[in-house]
């Protein structure tokens, strides 16, 4: 766990090609020509390769952190020019169970296993050399199904730490498929949402600072139903249906007997049927037209049972106020004709000079879209 790191340097190829509507340049053999925009934006490689990316942290000199799952690695990304484009990918950490979920704070980044959370102390000045991780809380539950985990730091200053249910539909309890909470040194745990079957995406709302997240609905219901949500948790302690209620008004057909949806809290946004909604977050950049800022961006990681695949694209979700009013695509073309996909965004984070990077762990990449196009 506290290997040394491992430098590999990217190389980028220049061309650019048009994607649509927008713009976008590649690298290698990753076809960006085949994602559309809206008009004026620009895709481009930020980096290549980044085995297995998935959820992504910014330190505050700069350097991205991001985890993996099924890779069990851990990953600093640098920009030494800040160009818009990586210089290195240096391996933090290797042989983790599902590190998929990564935060900064104070110095230190906080890296989520299935059943640990590690805290790497002053890792942005020892990329190249980094400390043994210190175990800040190690009782989590290890099941698998479901076991990797977003993580991120709230206003308050709290860690906020989801629990999966360990199954497709099940009712297993506390603190099966919940969202907690905990103080940065693990202590002071706390669940905050009920009743939400598997999110690995959470961001704050800028304004009102209340949480929002994804979640993904059950398998084995049909290609139709139900949706993943996007959710609103106005105050501690909501329960959101899982396993009695799915999408504010689908009874479970084994669970939904015992509850009836009016008890539980319905999306803010219903999503698409299995689009594998994972990583959202609010655009609070000022490089995106005015319309966008704000606004939920939400990577979908793509359907996996549905006789027609869905998803494998970013999607926006507009607000007016703390009400979500629609729900489009923003990027697609990870999906090709065929359903032969060639990637699967898995997060999406905004960079302080207001690009948004997205995170692909099938084509072991991250992307950055940017406004305006040249």
């Amino acid at each position: 766990m506290g290997s040394p790191a491992v430098r590999t340097k990217v190389a980028f190829a220049l061309a650019v090609i048009g994607a649509g509507c927008g713009r976008a340049s590649g690298a290698g053999t990753l076809p960006l020509d085949s994602i559309k925009l809206p008009p004026g934006f620009r895709i481009d490689v930020y980096a290549h390769p980044v085995p297995g990316a998935r959820s992504m942290a910014l330190g505050t000199g700069g350097t991205l952190f991001v985890g993996t799952r099924d890779e069990g690695s851990v990953y600093a990304v640098v920009d030494a020019d800040q160009d818009g484009r990586a210089d290195d990918v240096l391996t933090l950490a290797r042989g983790l169970t599902m590190p998929n979920g990564v935060a900064f704070r104070d110095g230190a980044l906080y890296v989520a296993e299935t059943s640990r959370i590690l805290r790497y102390d002053g890792i942005e000045s020892r990329l190249k050399s980094p400390p043994a991780p210190v175990v800040v809380k190690g009782d989590l539950p290890r099941d698998g199904a479901h076991g990797w985990k977003f993580i991120a730091f709230g206003p308050d200053g709290l860690l906020y730490v989801p629990i999966g249910a360990p199954c497709n539909i099940c009712d297993r309890g506390d603190p099966y498929a919940s969202i907690g909470r905990m103080k940065p040194d693990g202590s002071g745990y706390e669940i905050v949402a009920r009743g939400v079957r598997n999110t690995v995406g959470f961001d704050w709302h800028p304004g009102t600072r209340e949480l929002w997240f994804t979640d993904n609905g059950r398998d084995e219901m049909g290609d139709e139903v139900p949706p993943d949500e996007l959710n609103r948790l106005s105050r501690p302690g909501l329960h959101f249906g899982y396993p009695y209620c799915h999408g504010g008004d689908v009874a479970d057909p084994r669970f939904g007997r015992s509850r009836p949806c009016s008890e539980f809290v319905a999306p803010a946004q219903k999503l698409g049927p299995h689009v594998a909604a994972i990583g959202m977050r609010f655009y609070t950049g000022s490089m995106f037209p005015a319309e966008y800022r704000g606004q939920v961006f939400i990577a979908e990681h793509g359907s996996w049972n549905r006789s027609r695949k869905i998803g494998y694209r970013v999607t926006l979700v507009r607000l007016k106020g703390d009400e979500a009013v629609s729900y489009e695509p923003f990027a697609e073309g990870w999906l090709l004709r065929g359903e032969k996909e060639w990637g699967r965004p898995a997060d999406v984070l905004v960079m302080p000079d207001g690009a948004l990077l997205v995170s692909d762990d099938a084509a072991g990449a991250i992307y950055r879209i940017s406004y305006p196009a040249p």
